[in-house]
C-alpha cells in the first residue's frame, strides 16, 4: 500500500499529465527547475522538449532510430507510461567528491509500432540536466537490431555561442573553436596536419560534448553517457535552423552504425543545464547516468597516483622510442630524429631515482619493447610484442631496482591501432606485468585501425576499449587509455579506468602550432565532463628552442599556470611531464607538484567562464587540507577570492605560487613568485594572473 501511495505521489508531483486523450507527458526535476515533455505527433513520431527555469532550451525535437529491420521513426502508438523516482547517495572509489547524490524523477515512455515492435524511451530528469535513451525490452522475434542511423534532434532556441571540435571519425586531438551555432564550419581544420589519422568528411559535424551559452547566460551541454556497445555520438548541425541531429560513426560497412543483440539499450543522451558556467563543472549528471561499479571485492588496489616518465624527451627530440632510430613520431611530424634510445636501463634508473627521491608513485617507460621501427604509418597487423623488451632495457634489473626504491614501473602498450594483435596478447602482457610488479598500463592507439574500415570512435572499437577495461580489472591493473573514444562516465562502472587522453594534450606544444592559452579553459567544460584526462601538465621549460635552436614551438602558458592545471584539470592520474633536470633547477616551484594530491573529498568552483578562466578549490581526501588552482586565457585577470570553504575555527598555512613580475605566456613565461601566509575561513585573497597565466595555492590545516 505504501509503495502504491508513493508512486501516486511521484506521478502527481513529478509529472504533469496533459490530457487523457493525448500522448503528451511531462516530468519535472526534483527542484522543478527543469521540465521534460514528450509526445507523439499524428504520424506516430515521438518528439520531446526541454525547459530550464522557465526558458525553452530544446524546442520540440524528433526522437527515433533508422534500422535495417523495421521502421522505428513513425507509426508509433503509446502503450504505457511508467513513472519513476529515485534518490540515493553513492560513494566514489576516487573522484572530485567523496559522495554523489543520484536524485531524479523519470519515466519509461513505452511505444509500439505497426509491426508490433516495442520501443521504450527511458527518461531521467535531474536538477542539473536530462538523460534519455532508447530501450528494446525484448527480442519480439527480431533477435538482432542493425542501426543505420539515429535521428535524435536538439532544436536550439537561439544562436548560442558554442565551443566545439570537428566530427572527426578518428581523432579527438583538435583545438576548440568558439563560434555561434550558425557559424559552425570545420573546413579550416583540414589545413592542420599535426594529426596523422585525421578523418573529417563533413564540415557541419561536431563531436560531443559540445557546450553552449545562451544570450541570458544559461549554459547547455549536449553529451552522452554509458557508451559501451554503440557508435559514438557526433552531431550534425543545420546552421540555418539552429538544429543538431545525431550522427553515428559508421562501421567497416559505411551504411551500418551498430549491430546489437536484443534486448538492448543505447547510451544515454545527456543534456546538462545550468544558469552559469560553474554549474556545468559541478554537474554529476554523466556519472549518475552510468551503471554502478561492476568490480567486486576489495578495491584498495585501485590507487590514484602521480608519475614521471621517459616520454617528454622523445617529444622534444632528445630521444627515440625506436632502438634502431629508423622511424619515430618526431620523423612523422617533421622533427629530426634523435639517435638516443630513451628506454635504456641507465636512463630509466635515473627516472626511478628521481621518482623515489621526490615521492612519486610510478615511472612510465615508453619505447621499452620491440616493434617500434614498424609502429608508425605501416598499417601492419603484427607490430609489437608486449612481453619482449629491447635488449638495452633490462627488465629484471629495473623491476628489482624500482621495488627497492618504492616505485612501480608503469607499462606502456602502444598498439599502433593493430587491435586484434593486442587482444591476442593481452593476457600474456598482463601476466608479464604481474611478474615484474607492474600494476598500471598506458595503452595507445596511434594510427589507422586494423581491421581496415573501422574507426577509433565506431562501435567495434568502443567494445574493444570496454574489453580492455574489463580485462585489466580482472587482472587488478589500472588503465590509462590514449587515442580512444572520448570517455562517457565509465569510470564509475570500471574505477580501474583512471584516465584517458582522448583530446589534444600537452605533447602538441612540443611539435605543432600548440594549444592556445584558452585551450585548458575549455577542456573542463567539454571533454573532461565525460571523465578525467591525462593531460600531462607540469612543463617548466616552455620553449622548444632549448632543445633545438631552430624550433619556435612553445608551451602557451606561464609556469605558474602549469602548476594550477593540477587542480583545474581534474584527474586521479597526474604526470610531472617535464625532464627531471628541469625540475631540479627549480625545486622551490616543483614543491607544489610534489604536494598536490590526486584524490579529493570535496570540490568548489569559485568562478568560471568557458574559454576565459576557471578557479577551483579541492579538499584533499581524508584531510582538511585545501588546494586551489586558478587559470586564465590570453588575457590577464585579477580575482578576489573569499576563503569561505575552509573549516571554521582552523588556521591554515597557505603557500601561494603566482605569476611573477612581468610574466606572460609568450614573452616571459618563467617567473613564479612564492609567498607564505596564514589564512582562515572568510579571509580574502587577491589573485593576479598574467596573460596565459595562473596561480596555485596549498592550504594546509594546522
Amino acid at each position: 500500500m505504501k509503495k502504491a501511495l508513493l508512486l501516486l505521489l511521484v506521478f502527481c508531483t513529478g509529472f504533469q499529465f496533459i490530457s487523457a486523450q493525448k500522448t503528451v507527458y511531462s516530468v519535472f526535476s526534483p527542484s522543478r527547475n527543469i521540465q521534460f515533455r514528450i509526445g507523439i505527433n499524428k504520424g506516430g513520431t515521438p518528439y520531446y522538449k526541454v525547459t530550464f527555469m522557465g526558458a525553452n532550451m530544446v524546442d520540440w525535437s524528433r526522437l527515433g532510430l533508422v534500422t535495417k529491420e523495421q521502421n522505428l521513426q513513425t507509426g508509433f502508438k503509446l502503450i504505457g507510461v511508467k513513472p519513476e523516482s529515485h534518490d540515493e547517495t553513492w560513494k566514489t572509489v576516487w573522484g572530485e567528491v567523496d559522495r554523489i547524490r543520484d536524485h531524479y524523477n523519470g519515466m519509461v515512455y513505452s511505444l509500439k509500432n505497426e509491426n508490433g515492435k516495442k520501443l521504450n524511451i527511458h527518461v531521467r530528469v535531474y536538477d542539473d540536466g536530462v538523460g534519455f535513451r532508447y530501450e528494446f525490452p525484448d527480442a519480439d522475434g527480431m533477435p538482432t537490431l542493425t542501426v543505420l542511423d539515429e535521428i535524435t534532434e536538439y532544436q536550439m532556441t537561439g544562436d548560442h555561442t558554442a565551443w566545439w571540435i570537428p566530427g572527426d571519425y578518428d581523432s579527438n586531438e583538435h583545438v576548440y573553436s568558439t563560434t555561434k551555432v550558425s557559424r559552425i564550419d570545420a573546413a579550416w581544420y583540414n589545413r592542420e596536419h599535426a594529426i596523422a589519422t585525421q578523418h573529417i568528411i563533413d564540415y557541419k559535424l561536431v563531436q560531443t560534448p559540445i557546450t553552449m551559452k545562451t544570450e541570458k547566460g544559461y549554459h547547455i551541454t549536449l553529451a552522452e553517457a554509458g557508451l559501451t556497445d554503440f557508435s559514438a555520438l557526433h552531431l550534425r548541425v543545420d546552421t540555418a535552423a539552429l538544429r543538431f541531429s545525431a550522427s553515428l560513426i559508421p562501421s567497416a560497412d559505411p551504411n551500418v552504425k551498430s549491430i546489437n543483440q536484443l534486448p538492448f539499450n543505447t547510451p544515454w543522451r545527456a543534456i546538462l543545464l545550468s544558469k552559469d558556467a560553474a554549474g556545468i563543472l559541478k554537474s554529476r549528471l554523466i556519472l549518475n547516468l552510468n551503471e554502478p561499479c561492476k568490480l567486486q571485492g576489495d578495491l584498495s588496489w585501485i590507487k590514484p597516483q602521480k608519475y614521471v616518465g621517459v616520454w617528454w624527451e622523445m617529444h622534444v627530440g632528445l630521444a627515440t622510442w625506436d632502438l634502431e632510430a629508423s622511424q619515430d613520431m618526431m620523423a612523422a611530424t617533421g622533427r629530426k630524429s634523435a639517435t638516443h634510445h630513451g628506454a635504456n636501463t641507465e636512463n630509466v634508473k635515473r627516472y626511478i631515482d628521481f621518482a623515489s627521491k621526490y615521492g612519486f608513485d610510478g615511472v612510465l617507460v615508453e619505447g621499452w619493447n620491440v616493434g617500434w621501427k614498424d609502429w608508425f604509418g605501416k598499417w601492419k597487423d603484427e607490430v609489437f610484442d608486449f612481453a619482449k623488451p629491447y635488449p638495452d632495457f633490462d627488465i629484471d634489473v629495473l623491476s628489482k631496482y624500482a621495488q627497492e626504491k618504492g616505485v612501480r614501473i608503469i607499462a606502456h602498450h602502444e598498439t599502433s591501432a593493430a587491435v586484434p594483435s593486442y587482444e591476442r596478447q593481452m593476457q600474456t602482457a598482463y601476466d608479464f606485468m604481474h611478474k615484474y610488479g607492474q600494476n598500471s598500463v598506458k595503452t595507445g592507439y596511434v594510427g589507422k585501425i586494423i581491421p581496415r574500415g573501422e574507426w577509433h570512435d565506431g562501435q567495434w572499437m568502443v567494445k574493444h576499449y570496454v574489453r580492455v577495461a574489463e580485462a585489466t580489472a580482472k587482472n587488478k591493473i589500472m588503465l590509462d587509455a590514449h587515442e580512444p573514444v572520448r570517455p562517457s562516465g565509465l569510470q564509475r562502472t570500471f574505477p580501474n579506468w583512471l584516465a584517458c587522453e582522448a583530446a589534444r594534450g600537452q605533447e602538441f606544444n612540443a611539435w605543432s602550432t600548440g594549444n592556445p592559452p584558452e585551450h585548458e579553459c575549455i577542456l573542463p567544460f567539454t571533454r573532461i565532463l565525460g571523465g578525467p584526462m591525462d593531460y600531462t601538465p607540469g612543463i617548466f621549460e616552455t620553449r622548444m628552442s632549448a632543445y633545438d635552436k631552430s624550433k619556435k614551438e612553445i608551451v602557451h602558458t606561464t609556469v605558474a599556470k602549469q602548476l594550477a592545471l593540477y587542480v583545474t584539470l581534474y584527474s586521479p592520474l597526474q604526470m610531472a611531464a617535464d625532464l627531471p633536470e628541469n625540475y631540479e633547477k627549480r625545486l622551490d616551484v616543483f614543491q607544489f607538484i610534489r604536494d598536490v594530491p590526486v584524490d579529493w573529498d570535496d570540490t568548489k568552483i569559485i568562478n568560471a567562464s568557458v574559454g576565459d578562466y576557471i578557479t577551483t578549490a579541492r579538499r584533499q581526501k581524508g584531510t582538511n587540507n585545501w588546494f586551489l588552482g586558478s587559470i586564465t586565457d590570453e588575457n590577464a585577470r585579477n580575482f578576489t577570492i573569499k576563503l569561505d570553504f575552509l573549516k571554521a575555527g582552523r588556521t591554515y598555512s597557505a603557500k601561494i605560487y603566482e605569476d611573477g613580475k612581468d610574466a606572460h605566456w609568450e614573452k616571459n613565461p618563467y617567473p613564479v613568485a612564492i609567498r607564505k601566509i596564514m589564512v582562515k575561513k572568510g579571509d580574502v585573497l587577491n589573485l593576479k594572473l598574467a596573460a596565459g597565466g595562473g596561480c596555485a595555492i596549498s592550504m594546509i590545516a594546522l
